[in-house]
């Protein structure tokens, strides 16, 4: 019985891709996929292309705004954010109450095409990243970083480019270079 009992609340409670988002247009993105457990925060100022990735167990807020580009993968546990208090509770203590208050931080987000965020990562308010980086698992992101970027550490610093690291892959598979070209190089 208990056996039969783990079954189905496995079955009917666990983290499923689903496919759920639409772009600004009202258009349903087909090929992007979303996990049930990931929670989005104001997704009326989310603006997410086509082929995106998003994973389990993640929080997005996009309350300040949001852009997440064709082909990206957030990967789980990762939080993107586009506001925070962290400043503003230590200055303020019990007069804490709200948003415009001083060391409250607001910021857009955006995140270039095919870029990947490793798991546990938290890309704080403000920040930009290009196309073509990898944030590594546990990062802090802060700040603007440059299109192939390898982005790794708290806080985050590059640390490499990937097009670097894509080259020995290219090299021995020279078919997959158009595909690789339709998006890097624009």
């Amino acid at each position: 019985m208990i056996k039969r009992l783990h079954y189905y609340l496995f079955k009917w409670f666990s983290p499923l891709m689903v496919k759920i988002l639409r772009d600004r247009a009202g258009n349903k993105l087909a090929n992007t996929r979303i996990s049930n457990t990931t929670y989005i925060g104001n997704p009326e100022k989310l603006n997410c292309a086509d082929h995106v990735f998003i994973g389990h167990f993640n929080f997005i807020d996009a309350s300040n705004g949001l852009e997440i580009d064709e082909g990206c993968q957030i990967t789980n546990y990762v939080s993107i954010l586009t506001h925070s208090s962290h400043s503003s509770i230590r200055l303020y203590g019990r007069n804490y109450h709200g948003s415009e208050m001083i060391g409250y931080l607001k910021g857009s987000v955006s995140i270039g095409k095919y870029t990947f965020v490793g798991p546990h990562s938290v890309i704080m308010p403000g920040a930009k990243i290009g196309k073509g980086c990898i944030v590594s698992a546990y990062s802090m992101v802060k700040g603007d970083f440059p299109d192939f970027s390898i982005i790794s550490g708290n806080p985050a610093k590059v640390i490499g480019d990937t097009r670097e690291m894509d080259e020995p892959y290219l090299r021995e598979h020279p078919e997959l270079i158009q595909f690789y070209s339709e998006w890097a190089n624009k």
